[in-house]
């Protein structure tokens, strides 16, 4: 078994986190105050009360409309950082949602977010990237003039982009020209897909949009042929254990279903994350100790989800294979495992 604190050590890579739903509490409600929005009548203790995805988003969305100035943001971002920092992350892939912040200036987001990663890559040294959330809710049309802003605010720190909020009603294909586009402009492709969707959902980011990788995907172990599609394609899942047990139907981590243990099992490239660790009550080096007492995970499957999260980021080729032969050593002398391991 893996300690607490050893596990916290373990150099990681996050590769599914949502700016918006990182925010620390008392900092959502200190900007709620300052920038005059009802946040949460109770306190912070009434604030991260839901219990499906409509409810969730909901919350998230009034947690956005607390954000307002550049500082705000540059304060979320370097205060999200940190946290990861402290849990062993070395380098995070970070989903922003611009449209979220009603009235503000995508520049005014991007100035403010851009500073406080620099800030927290020189007091902590965690090296970050950033993916704009397209919200499916808003349909394609909407989705091609956001395309088109995150493109003017585009710099070499905007690496990709995902598809979030709720997939039910909103299925991945009507989105396959917008994504379209953005691959003929350089940027990487993810979806959220099997969260609270079925298989077709994530077949249909694989087929329509040609992503590169599933977020959430846990539906996938209801279609055995997809499995076996998804893992001889060698496609990475970012699965984020805390939040099944509200997102989900999947809502006993301990079950011999869970569809991460059994996505695990089957050979999928699962990766460990915490979507929205302050609103799932999570840190990143709980959700890998959640997957050691929980879902099965053993050193070596541990030591597999930490170099799966690297090789399925966005990052170049050649720096994720220097951090890979890094990792991996600092990882087996922390675990007592074997050289080549997993």
């Amino acid at each position: 078994m893996i300690s607490g604190d050893v596990m916290r050590g373990l150099p990681k890579a996050e590769i599914h986190i949502h700016l918006e739903g990182a925010v620390r509490p008392d900092t959502a409600m200190a900007l709620a105050r300052k920038n005059g929005v009802a946040l949460a009548e109770g306190g912070v203790e009434s604030l991260y009360v839901y219990d499906d995805l409509a409810a969730f988003l909901a919350v998230y969305g009034r947690i956005a409309d607390s954000v307002v100035t550049a500082d705000d943001f540059r304060r979320i971002t370097y205060e999200m950082l940190e946290s990861a920092a402290a849990q062993g992350c070395r380098y995070m892939e970070f989903f922003i949602s611009p449209h979220a912040h009603r009235g503000v200036p995508f520049g005014v987001q991007f100035e403010g977010i851009r500073a406080g990663r620099a800030e927290a890559e020189a007091d902590f040294g965690i090296v970050s990237r950033i993916i704009p959330g397209m919200n499916r809710e808003l349909g394609p049309q909407a989705g091609e003039d956001y395309l088109d802003a995150i493109l003017a605010h585009r710099g070499d720190d905007v690496i990709g982009l995902g598809l979030d909020y709720d997939e039910v009603p909103h299925p991945p294909e009507p989105f396959a020209a917008v994504f379209a586009r953005a691959a003929r402009q350089g940027l990487r492709l993810t979806a959220h897909a099997g969260e609270s969707g079925p298989p077709a959902s994530i077949a249909g980011a694989l087929d329509a949009l040609k992503v590169e990788r599933i977020d959430h995907g846990y539906s996938v172990v209801e279609d055995p042929a997809l499995v076996a599609r998804c893992r001889d394609a060698g496609i990475a899942f970012t699965c984020c254990p805390s939040t099944t047990r509200v997102t989900t139907r999947w809502r006993d981590l301990g079950a011999p279903e869970h569809p991460i243990r059994r996505m695990k099992e089957a050979g999928l490239a699962v990766t460990i994350n915490t979507d929205d660790p302050p609103m799932f009550g999570t840190d990143l080096g709980r959700e890998y100790a959640l997957a050691q007492t929980q879902l099965g995970f053993a050193p070596a499957d541990i030591k597999a989800a930490i170099l799966t999260s690297l090789d399925a980021s966005f990052l170049d080729a050649a720096q994720k294979r220097a951090w890979r032969v890094e990792w991996s050593r600092e990882i087996d002398r922390a675990l007592g495992l074997a050289a080549g391991t997993a």
